[in-house]
């Protein structure tokens, strides 16, 4: 009975694998890694493969509007100082709840953080899928500029690669003025 069952299910996973390599034909672009599939065990593909495709099919939805009743909340210049705090730490867990992680914040006020998170992320166009994997939005580049980041994330090994790399001075290295402590997303999922 034991070998049946294995057959059975080796056979599913063949013909799962043949239907989802069928449904993603219309998006063969570079989103399947096709060198890594090679490395993953039947099982393990089919997983990634349903996962890009649940990626392909999904809308761009604006982040505020991934929350029933959609998350808006009020301008950053209609909020109180002595409200500031409690307000900033709701959003960032109602974000974390839909796998939603902010990483590099500690250079940032309060009030820095929430316009960011006001004018960068909720407005942001993602595409919401239901998965247990985490998006992490990176706070240190909001502008494209990696000076943020240099000056008080990267450890001294990477602002040397940085600087031979691309030949140009470094900023000095700082300490942070506002550590936090945010959710973070679980190990697996890094």
């Amino acid at each position: 009975m034991g070998t049946s069952f294995k057959y059975n299910h080796e056979v599913e996973a063949h013909i799962r694998n043949m239907e989802l390599r069928n449904a993603l034909e219309p998006y063969n672009d570079d989103s399947v890694n096709k060198n890594m599939l090679s490395h993953l065990t039947l099982d393990a593909e089919n997983e990634y493969l349903c996962d890009i495709l649940e990626w392909e099919k999904a809308p761009l939805i604006p982040i505020y509007r991934w929350f029933n009743p959609p998350l808006c909340p009020p301008r950053p210049d209609r909020i109180r100082d002595e409200d500031l705090s409690d307000i900033l730490d709701c959003i960032l867990h109602k974000l974390f709840n839909k796998h939603i992680v902010l990483e590099f914040t500690d250079h940032l006020s309060d009030k820095e953080l929430y316009r960011v998170i006001w004018c960068n992320i909720l407005p942001c166009e993602v595409k919401m899928v239901y998965t247990q994997k985490y998006m992490s939005w990176d706070c240190a580049h909001i502008n494209g500029d990696p000076d943020v980041w240099l000056r008080y994330y990267a450890s001294p090994e990477e602002r040397e690669v940085w600087a031979e790399t691309y030949q140009q001075p470094l900023p000095p290295m700082e300490i942070p003025k506002h550590p936090r402590h945010l959710p973070e997303k679980p190990e697996m999922n890094v």
